[in-house]
């Protein structure tokens, strides 16, 4: 049992809900690991290119294009939408990775990005930024982009159920894993966190924002 499908399960439904309204053509998946959204990304678009460093902690065996979000290898104007998830906070020029972006995007196109806002440090020492959503409409609008929504992924329960759930696993180890207190109390808390997510809602408290943005049209 996962100690973190509640969050999983949050973006998940938030990238495919973005997807069905936005995406088509031909998609970019920038920071795209082992493309795990390949299938839901099938529904919507045309074909689906991954673009991921060589130095990824992530398999390769997915990835189409080795290169780093800073420079692709691609003419301009050459995707239809872009997907970069979970990325913006391990880039040392977040700026420099959404310019280009931009450049690879056709006029019309729009982008879905997720980031995080109240998060713990991941994938070390390689994490270096959380962003509000007023950092991002500040990144994404000095890129020339035209902000369609920037929304909160949940709220204070959601955000600090689950960071309680990670914490909490933290002492799952030896007689305890065995014996599957915590384990079963992480179930439980997550399973719990939708319906009193929605109860209690606070969004200024949010784990993460999803943001979809377009390429403005000539």
């Amino acid at each position: 049992m996962k100690h973190n499908f509640y969050i999983r399960e949050q973006l998940s439904h938030a990238i495919e809900q973005r997807l069905g309204q936005y995406a088509r053509g031909d998609l970019i998946d920038i920071g795209c690991g082992t493309k795990q959204y390949r299938t839901m990304v099938a529904r919507y678009t045309d074909s689906h290119t991954g673009v991921d460093h060589s130095e990824t902690q992530h398999d390769k065996s997915n990835i189409d294009i080795l290169a780093t979000a800073y420079d692709i290898p691609v003419d301009d104007n050459m995707y239809d939408t872009a997907l970069c998830t979970e990325v913006l906070e391990h880039l040392e020029s977040p700026e420099h990775a959404v310019r280009e972006c931009f450049r690879v995007l056709k006029r019309g196109g729009y982008a879905i990005y997720t980031s995080p806002f109240i998060w713990h440090i991941h994938e070390a020492p390689r994490d270096f930024y959380r962003y509000s959503n007023y950092g991002l409409r500040h990144i994404f609008e000095s890129a020339g982009f035209e902000i369609v929504a920037i929304d909160p992924l949940n709220g204070f329960v959601g955000t600090f159920g689950q960071l309680s759930v990670y914490f909490l696993n933290e002492y799952n180890g030896g007689i305890v894993r065995k014996v599957g207190i915590i384990t079963a109390i992480g179930w439980a808390i997550q399973k719990s966190l939708p319906f009193l997510d929605r109860l209690l809602y606070r969004p200024r408290w949010t784990s993460h924002f999803i943001t979809v943005v377009r390429k403005p049209s000539p």
